[in-house]
C-alpha cells in the first residue's frame, strides 16, 4: 500500500476542506428550540459535530438517550464523562414525540455508554424503539449502540426489537484502540457486529482518520469490517474537541478519502460515506435503502 504515516503534532489551523458554515436559518432555529424545550440530548451538541448546522437546517437531528454523561473516557469524545445520570423514565416518549413533531422519516438514536447499569441500558433502548414505533409508526430507525461490555444477552434485546439499521463504531485501527477507546476492545466490536449480522440486522460501522494510523492499518480495518459482513461504513476526519483530548496526528485530504471510499466499494459494502466531514450519522437517511 504505502509507507507508514509519521505521527506528529499539526497546526490547529484547519485545511479549507474542513471549513463549515455557521448554523443559521428557520429550520435550524426550529430544531434548536424543540431540543431545548424538551431538554433532549443530542450527539450533535454533545459531540461538537461539524455538521450540526447542515443537519439541523434540514430538520434532522441525532438523539442521544440514557443521559448526557458517559461512564467511559474515550480520548476522542467530547461527551462528559462520569457517574451515569439517573434514568429519565419519560425520555423514550419525549424522544418519540419530538420525532413525530419534526416529521422525521428516518431517525438516528445513539446513547452514552452505561457500564454502571446491569444491562448496559438495553431495556431503556427497547422502550425507546417501541415508543417511536407507537408514537411515530412511519419512522424508520438507526440505533447506534455501545458494546454492552460483551454481554451478548443485552445485545440480543436490541436484535429482538429489530431497528432497521444497527450501528456500532469501531472508531479506529486495532493498534490505536487502547489509546483511543480505552475501555473498548477491537475484537469485541467485531464480534458484536458479527452477532448483529447473524441476528438479521442491517449493520453499520465508522472509522475516524487522522489519529496516527497508517494507510495499511486503514485498509486492514476496512477488511476486518468486510469480514463480518458490515453493510455500511463511514469514514471521516478526526477533529480534536478540546485541548484535553487526543491531538490530531494528520489531516487526510479529500482525494485520499476518495481512495478509501473506492476500496470499500470494491470490498462489497452496500453504502460508503468517506470524506473529511463525514460522521457516523451523516446522510443516515440514505443508508436505509
Amino acid at each position: 500500500m504505502s509507507e507508514s504515516i509519521e505521527k506528529k503534532k499539526v497546526s490547529f489551523k484547519k485545511p479549507k476542506w474542513l471549513r463549515v458554515k455557521l448554523p443559521i436559518g428557520p429550520e435550524y432555529k426550529k430544531v434548536r428550540k424543540l431540543v431545548d424545550d424538551n431538554s433532549l440530548n443530542t450527539i450533535c451538541q454533545s459531540g461538537n459535530c461539524p455538521n450540526m448546522g447542515e443537519c439541523w437546517g434540514a430538520g434532522t437531528a441525532t438523539f442521544m438517550i440514557l443521559g448526557n454523561t458517559c461512564t467511559r473516557s474515550c480520548g476522542f469524545c467530547a461527551v462528559s464523562t462520569g457517574k451515569g445520570d439517573d434514568l429519565d423514565e419519560f425520555e423514550p416518549a419525549k424522544v418519540a414525540r419530538s420525532i413525530k413533531t419534526m416529521e422525521i422519516k428516518h431517525a438516528v438514536i445513539t446513547s452514552v455508554d452505561r457500564d454502571d447499569l446491569a444491562d448496559g441500558g438495553a431495556e431503556h433502548w427497547v422502550k425507546t424503539v417501541k415508543a417511536i414505533r407507537r408514537i411515530s409508526p412511519g419512522t424508520t430507525m438507526e440505533t447506534l449502540v455501545g458494546d454492552f461490555m460483551g454481554k451478548w444477552n443485552d445485545l440480543q434485546q436490541i436484535i429482538n426489537v429489530a431497528p432497521e439499521v444497527v450501528s456500532h463504531n469501531i472508531e479506529t485501527v486495532r493498534r490505536l484502540t487502547k489509546e483511543v477507546r480505552i475501555q473498548a476492545k477491537y475484537d469485541r466490536s467485531l464480534e458484536l457486529l458479527m452477532r448483529l449480522k447473524k441476528g438479521g440486522m442491517k449493520t453499520k460501522s465508522g472509522i475516524m482518520l487522522g489519529l496516527g494510523e497508517t494507510e495499511e492499518e486503514i485498509y486492514e480495518t476496512i477488511d476486518d469490517l468486510a469480514s463480518v459482513n458490515v453493510d455500511i461504513i463511514t469514514m471521516g476526519q478526526y477533529l480534536q474537541p478540546t485541548p484535553k483530548h487526543l491531538e490530531i496526528a494528520h489531516f487526510i485530504t479529500p482525494e485520499k478519502f476518495e481512495e478509501y471510499r473506492l476500496y470499500a466499494v470494491d470490498k462489497g459494502f452496500r453504502h460508503v460515506e468517506s470524506s473529511p466531514l463525514v460522521r457516523s450519522s451523516y446522510h443516515a437517511e440514505k443508508h436505509i435503502l
